[in-house]
């Protein structure tokens, strides 16, 4: 039974916590309120995931240090660099195997679908700042300073996406809902699941480490596509949706910073932004969960 300590508690570090913790591993969750969720074999700790220190005492034996934080989306460049910088602090004295839960934004726009040889070219600042993360962890990884990999995924299925924030309560009840993006453009959807066994999976494979891996994913639907199918699967009503103009979404920028931060990845669902994840499941036998399986599974 080995120590893994987690960071961050949201749906993919209680989802990773929760999975090694059924494996029977020893587990360290560390968020600054001490959440995350309850099982004998997970111990909840209250700490600052910027204090290198306490982050390496928290580490300290452990076979692997996952990076789940989430800082809220518009103080990313604010937030993300010190706790990056403690983490690869704490890898380097500790020893510890970083694996980092990433996404796409490193990439940037993108004129097909993603895949393992597709660059980081993002120039957005903030789009940018997560392809530097992983920059930096690679740098040290190939000066023998550390060891550590990164998976990324698309756009969630369950949680803390366009679908479950915005259209799933709705599509439950049988109302219309209106989405701010276009509706009949492929997108991929990643199961937060898959998330999880990806990172558990390549944090403790030597083949994982040194490489970024993207998350097993199933084929691109369009939002009407996974929308027609989750009501299908919840025995709703059928979907009806609506497509919000451009115009909406600014303006609701004006009084809300997180949406505001939200034009930065417009483009991400206005025409297709795909991903081909199937070296990741190659190397690793490792199949994207079910669909509709995912679907049953996103929260009210």
């Amino acid at each position: 039974m080995a120590l893994h300590v987690i960071v961050g508690a949201g749906p993919v570090g209680a989802a990773t916590a929760s999975l090694l913790a059924e494996r029977g591993e020893q587990v360290r969750v560390v968020t600054r309120g001490g959440g995350g969720p309850e099982h004998p074999a997970i111990e909840r700790v209250a700490a600052d995931a910027t204090d290198a220190d306490r982050l390496t005492t928290l580490t300290e034996g452990a076979a692997a240090l996952y990076n789940c934080a989430s800082p809220q989306y518009h103080r990313w460049l604010t937030d993300w660099p010190p706790i990056a910088q403690a983490l690869l602090t704490a890898a380097e004295r500790t020893g510890a195997v970083l694996a980092t839960a990433s996404n796409l934004y490193g990439y940037g726009e993108v004129d097909g679908p993603i895949t393992a040889d597709t660059p980081l070219a993002a120039t957005h600042p903030k789009l940018k700042l997560r392809a530097d993360m992983w920059r930096d962890a690679l740098a040290a990884y190939e000066a023998g300073k550390i060891r550590a990999t990164e998976v990324r995924a698309s756009d969630y299925v369950e949680a803390n996406s366009i679908f479950g924030v915005v259209l799933a309560k709705p599509l439950r009840a049988g109302k219309r809902a209106n989405v701010p993006a276009a509706l009949d453009v492929p997108h991929s959807w990643t199961s937060i699941t898959d998330v999880a066994r990806t990172l558990v999976t390549v944090a403790g494979d030597e083949r994982g480490w040194g490489t970024a891996w993207l998350v097993p994913t199933n084929p691109p639907l369009t939002i009407r596509q996974l929308a027609a199918r989750f009501t299908e699967v919840h025995g709703t009503p059928p979907a009806k949706l609506g497509a919000l103009p451009y115009a909406v979404l600014w303006t609701a920028g004006l009084f809300s910073p997180m949406i505001r931060e939200l034009r930065t990845t417009r483009y991400q669902f206005i025409r297709p932004f795909v991903i081909d994840s199937s070296v990741t499941e190659r190397t690793f036998d490792l199949p994207p969960t079910n669909l509709d399986s995912a679907l049953k599974n996103v929260a009210d």
